[in-house]
């Protein structure tokens, strides 16, 4: 088995060998809940769980050594005042996504300011970005926009 390290200190290994896809399983009705305050999160975990997933809320350091199999169908990543609370899990979400191709979790960020192409393109990992403030309507039409 061959691993890449992201961080030793914190036991973030993920199996890197060419059957990683066989290993990793994906949980559509789970989701995951990553950002600084926790006051965003809960209101996030409970838009998303009238949307019928079933949410967890953690902070960027605690999301690290909880993400694992199986994985969530869905990330939603709380970018905070300037969109990099969340950098910290970039790494290990490309490394996923690497070796999941198209069935690779969802991911979401949650932006208080506008993300340009650049920026976005910089954050390959993110499938949509919702501006703040964050409204079920809103959070909604886009997680059914990423379902389709």
């Amino acid at each position: 088995m061959t691993q890449s390290s992201l961080d030793p200190r914190r036991g973030q290994y993920l199996d890197t060998d060419s059957n990683t896809s066989d290993n990793l399983v994906i949980d559509a009705s789970r989701a995951l809940v990553v950002g600084r305050s926790q006051i965003n999160r809960v209101v996030v975990s409970k838009i998303l769980e009238k949307s019928g997933l079933r949410p967890l809320s953690l902070d960027p350091e605690a999301a690290l050594k909880a993400l694992g199999a199986p994985l969530p169908g869905t990330i939603v990543l709380d970018g905070g005042a300037d969109n990099r609370d969340c950098d910290a899990l970039i790494p290990l979400l490309t490394q996923i996504r690497t070796g999941l191709g198209g069935n690779a979790p969802r991911v979401l960020l949650l932006s208080t300011r506008v993300a340009s192409d650049e920026a976005l393109a910089a954050l390959p990992v993110v499938d949509a970005v919702v501006a703040k403030p964050i409204t079920p309507e809103r959070l909604q039409s886009v997680l059914d926009r990423l379902r389709d």
